[in-house]
């Protein structure tokens, strides 16, 4: 198999808009100690909310109201809820090309969302 039209890819990515904005972003935003700090911990309370949902568990209210306030903190910041959502933009544009490609191939990973 030949690689360079995945490189070619991996070129147009990191010439997007997604990538340019969502790169300049971070850069500002996680110079910061305290909010990449904060971004970190969202992070990690989003994946274990996500994970306790997929798996039909309830999540922990302790978790929750955690989540719940460092959001309110870190989207409360124009800075920061500008980079969040930037994230998610590039996030949403690689799973649309992880989909073209995965339906290329014919191959069903069993991911959510994914074929």
């Amino acid at each position: 198999m030949e690689y360079s039209a995945a490189h070619n890819l991996a070129r147009a990515i990191r010439d997007s808009e997604e990538y340019r904005t969502y790169h300049s972003l971070k850069d500002e935003v996680m110079g910061d100690e305290t909010t990449a700090a904060l971004i970190r911990e969202y992070k990690k309370l989003q994946v274990s909310l996500q994970m306790a949902a997929m798996s039909g568990q309830q999540p922990g209210s302790e978790d929750m109201q955690r989540f719940s306030g460092i959001s309110t903190l870190l989207f409360g910041n124009q800075d920061v809820s500008q980079y969040l959502l930037a994230e998610m933009r590039l996030q949403q544009a690689l799973a649309d090309i992880f989909k073209i490609i995965t339906d290329a191939a014919d191959i069903d990973l069993g991911l959510p969302g994914v074929n």
